[in-house]
């Protein structure tokens, strides 16, 4: 079993240290990951409209609440897609979130990416511009500001316990608090030893910004080596009996991180809430592989649709065009 371990908010909610991703989920896979990990004990199960799969995870949700576990006892996540960055969309796209999961509020909501696209096109969650076939098209003109401010008022709907953002970057988060004085709860991140953020990790701790890991076994959509099959990892999970997976999670959850692992596999979601404990010693093993050779995989230019505007300021965003609008 995991730990059981939580890790509190700066609202003074609680978000259990593992959770259950369902990022890249296959169609009618989820509504029976989502049931049988509530079944063996998550409680933390992150979800976004863009994965299209939110209806499943209501109806995995209808099964065992109350009958297994009470609303209260789960905690929620979602967020809020590029579509949706005007301040007109912001509320709609929250309440077609809440009827597709079958529930009266989230415990988190979050901004997906700091990236707008426009909305109304009809053409799904990324609008592919007629004039460049494989791009999306750009919104430029709605600010991160603008966004965050209408998804500040969600808080006084109910609908949302907590706020916060993902894919964010230093600058991005202290533009959005500086001009509205609300600091984000959370920044859902990918995070594993090849992607360290050091100054990331540092900045929100000093700000009391919670750090979700996803993507914590990496990932390889860019035909890269897996995290999972690196001779140092399978070393460590050797010498502790366990598998590549617990292994990495251990490596986030040393961190401070809450970590969202995905799977559809009932014996790999269970093993994978199976924890262990990290010496110092392997964890630095780990950690010396991102001191190395860094590697982030979830890059917007690297995977159709592609996108041009510099988010993480990436060696593979270097021939973007277009920047963020903070404010």
């Amino acid at each position: 079993m995991s730990f059981g371990k939580t890790l509190t908010l700066s609202t003074g909610a609680t978000i259990p240290q593992i959770g259950l991703g369902t990022w890249l989920s296959e169609p009618n896979e989820v509504e029976r990951a989502v049931e049988h990990a509530i079944r063996s004990g998550y409680r933390h199960i992150d979800c976004a409209m863009v994965y299209g799969n939110q209806d499943e995870v209501g109806r995995a949700l209808k099964k065992v609440i109350p009958s297994v576990v009470k609303r209260e006892e789960l905690f929620i996540t979602s967020k809020l897609w590029n579509t949706s960055h005007r301040p007109d969309q912001v509320e709609k796209e929250l309440d077609e979130t809440l009827k597709q999961l079958q529930l009266d509020y989230l415990d988190l909501y979050l901004i997906h990416w700091p990236v707008a696209f426009p909305p109304g096109l009809n053409k799904g969650f990324e609008p592919e511009d007629p004039n460049r076939p494989g791009w999306v098209i750009l919104d430029t003109e709605t600010s991160l500001v603008d966004t965050w401010k209408a998804v500040i008022a969600l808080q006084k709907s109910g609908k949302v316990k907590a706020i916060g953002v993902s894919n964010f970057s230093i600058d991005h988060i202290k533009g959005i608090a500086e001009a509205t004085g609300v600091w984000p709860a959370a920044n859902q991140i990918e995070a594993h030893p090849l992607l360290l953020q050091d100054d990331l990790v540092k900045f929100s701790k000093e700000h009391n910004i919670h750090l979700t890991a996803y993507s914590p076994l990496g990932n390889n959509m860019s035909g890269h080596k897996r995290l999972t099959e690196y001779p140092e990892v399978l070393e460590i999970a050797k010498k502790l009996n366990a598998t590549p997976a617990q292994v990495l999670i251990a490596w986030g959850v040393k961190r401070g991180y809450s970590v969202i692992p995905k799977s559809v596999t009932p014996a790999r979601i269970e093993s994978n809430f199976q924890q262990v404990e990290l010496s110092d010693e392997d964890y630095e093993t780990l950690t010396d592989l991102g001191r190395k050779n860094p590697k982030r995989f979830n890059v917007k230019t690297t995977y159709p649709l592609f996108w041009d505007i510099n988010i993480f300021n990436d060696d593979a965003e270097k021939t973007t065009t277009n920047s963020i609008k903070i404010a």
